[in-house]
């Protein structure tokens, strides 16, 4: 079974994150169809409204630590860079449906989406600096401006979780409803979308997120240089190296 499900219906392309077995981890395939799948939808004026949602009890754990030490992102044409991208500079709505951990991308990307529902059993998290790395997706940017600064210091110089009742507090959520109702609350907003004018959505949009696109995709850009580069340095060989291990990692002597 594919580890990413897309449907087109009625307007609305719902991309569904679908490797429940490994916590919806992250691949590299998996960033290339997400972007695909957001370019076709940008390209197909049949196409109104992007609805991304995970499982009831899993959105994604991050990225797939195997996989991306096999193929980390060593250059701007990344797959995941590219997902980045995609997202970041979708013109059209974007809807997130979230239920249980949302970890590292699997919250950044939240940032990104227009409208983001969440089951009462969501959890985030940006744990960067707990592997050796640094934020990305424009999160370094985009948290201080959403959560505060003091909320972003907390969630990302110490990686401390939080509940879907602070997302919500804090605006990077819309509503919380039970696990078993997100899905569908999500697609009942994006057919309300659908039936909308999409010039104003296309408008309203624009409006919205313009003077930050290009402070957005410069801070993505700065953010994978330093990720990269920090990726090869003994912290994050010790972070992963710990990961893989199933052990605390030491970082005393670095």
């Amino acid at each position: 079974m594919s580890d990413l499900l897309i449907d087109t219906t009625a307007g609305v392309t719902t991309i569904t994150i679908n490797r429940v077995a490994k916590k919806n981890s992250f691949t590299t395939a998996m960033y290339s169809g997400m972007a695909d799948a957001l370019d076709q939808a940008q390209a197909e004026e049949a196409v109104r409204v992007v609805v991304l949602q995970g499982h009831e009890t899993i959105f994604s754990a991050g990225n797939d630590i195997a996989d991306f030490l096999k193929s980390p992102p060593n250059s701007p044409d990344s797959p995941v860079f590219r997902f980045m991208r995609a997202i970041s500079s979708f013109t059209k709505p974007i809807i997130a449906a979230v239920c249980g951990p949302a970890v590292g991308i699997g919250t950044t990307l939240l940032f990104h989406c227009d409208l983001v529902y969440a089951g009462d059993n969501a959890a985030f998290s940006m744990p960067f600096v707990n592997l050796g790395v640094c934020p990305e997706a424009g999160s370094s940017l985009l948290a201080p401006q959403r959560m505060g600064y003091g909320r972003a210091a907390e969630a990302l110089l110490l990686g401390d979780p939080f509940t879907a009742e602070a997302a919500l507090e804090m605006g990077l959520i819309s509503r919380i409803v039970p696990p078993t109702e997100v899905n569908a609350l999500a697609q009942r907003q994006a057919q309300k979308l659908v039936a909308k004018p999409m010039t104003s959505l296309l408008a309203t949009k624009r409006l919205m997120k313009q003077g930050q696109a290009s402070i957005v995709a410069e801070r993505m850009a700065e953010e994978g240089v330093l990720f990269g580069r920090m990726l090869s340095q003994a912290a994050a060989r010790e972070a992963f190296g710990a990961f893989m291990e199933k052990r605390q990692p030491d970082f005393s002597k670095l």
